[in-house]
């Protein structure tokens, strides 16, 4: 298969998963070229990361991750191992500016122009020290030597900068936060990440198909399901299995109560940033309740360890089943009066409406997915029909019904978060009272060399993992991929415009993973 009639030719992955097309590249030019294609199609970058391939082919590889209207195309450059340089994207799809000088700093490969700042080396090792190749040793006795971020000056009479963390007075991750103003009127925002670094990527090598799903699951707490699943589902593919129907569902039952739970934490937070003390108790003590429960049928909180390659490490029986159904009910009802509140308080509505505004085109142009793009209006949601792309199972038979609000803002936000509960204790209900008699695990053999692709539509948005087995069947490379990679620079341009007090509001609209795209 062929996209956009670009000479890259594509066969598609093996599994059920989400669609995914696997192609490579013969050059630098022809990605560059195939990228140029994919962004006049209105399409998007979903990930980008590398791998030192010296020991099997004698080089580099790059890999690309494109959303496209039929699924993901996954395309992938051999570099040489003298001077591996490929194409800055950057200037077709920004996303890929932080993505590839993450590469540079893991891998050692790096764009032939573009921004060349480190983005995830914080002085903790020296630059000509790569931690993912696979000569690069134990490296742990390097100096800590952090030095200066050549942040961008803003100039100009009455501009200053005020510098905010890396370290925060509340108990949050880590991240500096520079911002430029004229008054209290913002004029730029930039970042720096990084701080979260806990060389993820590389724990994964060597380490066997069972072990590796433990460490997905940890790459993001508050997104443990997602993560499991993608990683399940690349492993999946790449192993050539197919995991039973129930256990399809319990997965699409466990994901569905993360994004409940996360939302009811988030609209909470909201109006707790709005001076709505409420809104806050209410909706914390709603979470609480679901975690709780959570804890009493999968014996964790966050449900960790439940979605494993081959389905699920747990059945859920006719009594549990009913608990979650009357549980819906109960939260259906109070979120229900919860929003009426929100949505008739004049003075949470006037921080809301119009506050941190971004557009669609913006959106498109920064590769946005989730929540933070369905609020500007895109319906994209990996498990939802649209136009060229049908979801894979089970969602497809459960018919999910995207939430949308045009208008960008933390109100909009706010919006989806209200219509994602509302729909996901519908889907909830569905699950529990359908499920069907099956197995709920199947053995996952390792395929020497496999490869495969998993992509799972988190709470936060789009969640990838990309997984590769070496020739005795262990993890050779995982990349797993956060949303927030996409959405922190949406940030950046969501403040402008506002003051500096409308910070922490905007920011908590979007509530984005820092050690997610801190790998």
């Amino acid at each position: 298969m062929r996209f956009f009639g670009e000479p890259i030719e594509f066969e598609k992955q093996a599994g059920i998963g989400s669609p995914v097309w696997r192609g490579r590249a013969d050059g630098g030019e022809a990605l560059q070229s195939f990228a140029v294609a994919v962004h006049r199609a209105d399409g998007r970058l979903a990930a980008l990361w590398g791998g030192d391939e010296r020991l099997r082919s004698g080089g580099f590889r790059l890999h690309c991750v494109f959303g496209v209207d039929a699924g993901h195309a996954w395309v992938s450059l051999d570099l040489p191992a003298e001077n591996p340089v490929y194409p800055d994207l950057a200037g077709i799809f920004s996303a890929a500016n932080r993505m590839q000088r993450a590469t540079r700093d893991l891998v050692g490969i790096a764009t032939d122009s573009g921004d060349q700042r480190p983005w995830l080396r914080h002085g903790a090792w020296p630059a000509d020290w790569h931690p993912l190749r696979h000569d690069a040793g134990e490296g742990g006795n390097f100096p800590n030597a952090p030095s200066d971020y050549a942040f961008v000056q803003v100039g100009g009479e009455g501009a200053h900068e005020i510098p905010v963390g890396p370290i925060h007075a509340g108990i949050i991750e880590p991240g500096h936060f520079r911002f430029s103003v004229i008054g209290e009127r913002l004029l730029r925002l930039e970042q720096r990440l990084g701080y979260q670094h806990k060389g993820v990527e590389r724990l994964f090598i060597g380490k066997n198909i069972a072990e590796g799903a433990r460490l997905a699951g940890r790459v993001s707490g508050d997104s443990t399901c997602a993560y499991a699943w993608a990683y399940a589902a690349a492993v999946e593919s790449a192993c050539g299995v197919s995991p039973p129907p129930r256990a399809l569902l319990l997965r699409a039952l466990m994901l569905e109560r993360e994004r409940v739970a996360n939302h009811l934490g988030d609209l909470g937070a909201l109006g707790n940033d709005a001076a709505l003390a409420f809104g806050f108790s209410q909706f914390m003590r709603l979470k609480e309740d679901w975690l709780r429960l959570n804890g009493a049928l999968f014996g964790h909180r966050f449900m960790m360890d439940r979605i494993v390659p081959g389905g699920t490490a747990l059945d859920l029986e006719a009594p549990a089943l009913s608990a979650i159904v009357e549980q819906c009910d109960i939260v259906g009802r109070e979120v229900k009066q919860l929003k009426k509140i929100y949505d008739e308080h004049a003075g949470l509505q006037d921080r809301f409406l119009t506050t941190g505004a971004i557009d669609a085109d913006l959106a498109r142009e920064l590769s946005l997915t989730g929540v933070a793009a369905r609020a500007t209006g895109m319906i994209l949601d990996a498990r939802a029909h649209r136009q060229g792309y049908t979801p894979p199972p089970p969602w497809a038979m459960l018919g999910v019904r995207p939430a949308t609000d045009e208008r960008g803002d933390v109100a909009a936000r706010a919006a989806v978060r209200f219509a994602e509960i509302f729909e996901s204790l519908r889907l909830l209900r569905e699950i529990a009272v359908g499920l069907p008699d099956s197995a709920v695990c199947i053995e996952v053999p390792p395929l020497p060399g496999g490869c495969g692709l998993g992509v799972i539509e988190g709470w936060r948005g789009e969640v990838l993992a990309g997984v590769a087995l070496d020739g005795e069947g262990r993890l050779a490379r995982v990349h797993p991929h956060d949303p927030s990679w996409q959405a922190w620079p949406a940030l950046e341009h969501a403040v402008m415009r506002d003051i500096v007090p409308d910070f922490p509001l905007i920011n908590k609209s979007f509530n984005l993973s820092y050690s997610g795209a801190d790998l």
